[in-house]
């Protein structure tokens, strides 16, 4: 145990330098240092004897902090709910949206396939009639048909899937590409 206690003990101002200089936050990196030093104490038996203990330690220091980085990545910052704006959680439900959207592609499925392509490029890839009309070897008066068409036929396929609850839902938007 006391061999231990002189071998770490210098190395303990360096190590707080290094947590400092990463996290930019004194606290922070005296935690970081504090957790790195409990982690050596418990694995102190299993270190090579032969080691460099200064490298080792901060070899433990650096994953550690490595660690939280990437908790915090995955977590997003974090914001007290005092300082929190309550707009940050006034959004719609992923869920809602996944659904309609699950909707739309299974009602598109149902559609023929010219109705499904002219609806495809002209609503989603945004091409105008003329260019579409040009993809597709048809005129463009062929164009506007089949896609007023394939649009009546989405929305009542649409109305068909919600249910009757088309009142609560809004549809999903198509826009209008002239």
């Amino acid at each position: 145990m006391q061999d231990m206690l002189v071998l770490i003990e210098p190395v303990i101002p360096a190590l707080r330098r290094y947590a400092r200089a990463l996290l930019h936050n004194s606290t922070a990196a005296d935690d970081l240092v504090q957790d790195s030093l409990e982690r050596a104490i418990s694995a102190w038996g299993q270190r090579r004897a032969d080691g460099d203990v200064k490298s080792w330690l901060f070899t433990i220091l650096h994953n550690l902090a490595m660690n939280s980085f990437t908790q915090a990545r995955r977590r997003g910052e974090h914001i007290s709910l005092e300082e929190a704006d309550p707009s940050a959680f006034a959004r719609d439900a992923p869920q809602e949206n996944g659904l309609r959207h699950r909707e739309l592609v299974n009602a598109l499925a149902q559609l023929p396939d010219d109705q499904r392509s002219v609806i495809l490029l002209v609503s989603v890839e945004g091409l105008s009639y003329a260019q579409t009309a040009k993809v597709l070897a048809v005129p463009v008066g062929t164009v506007m048909s089949r896609l007023s068409r394939g649009r009546e036929r989405l929305a009542t396929l649409l109305k068909a899937d919600s249910g009757g609850q088309a009142a609560h839902r809004s549809a999903p938007h198509l826009r209008r590409v002239i």
